[in-house]
């Protein structure tokens, strides 16, 4: 079992959701929490940019990374997604336990 926390965000409430049930319902996650509507500000193509996100975190396991990375970027509209994994090192055993056993029936098909 290796957890990891992804984080990303979307450009509106609807497109995060519609990301958050999919990763669900392919059992890719087992929790994602979409955040409320936040303001980042960043250089893009040598201009200040200021824009409305609303930040995603996802549980999941690490070896489904690269399958939630492409549901991601298939769902945004970005050139550039922030898509970034955070080892989960500790936590609440059944917390965690729960997290793989969400996800882990992917492995058994």
């Amino acid at each position: 079992m290796n957890p990891i926390l992804i984080i990303t965000n979307m450009p509106d409430k609807m497109r995060a959701l519609t990301l958050a049930e999919k990763l669900i319902s392919k059992r890719l996650a087992a929790c994602v929490n979409v955040q409320a509507e936040c303001t980042s500000v960043y250089r893009w193509q040598d201009k200040i940019e200021t824009t409305r996100e609303v930040p995603i975190f996802i549980k999941t396991l690490a070896q489904h990374y690269i399958q939630v990375e492409k549901a991601i970027k298939a769902a945004h509209p970005d050139e550039l997604p922030e898509i970034i994994t955070v080892p989960i090192s500790g936590g609440l055993p059944a917390y965690l336990r729960w997290i793989a056993d969400e996800t882990l029936i992917l492995d058994k098909k």
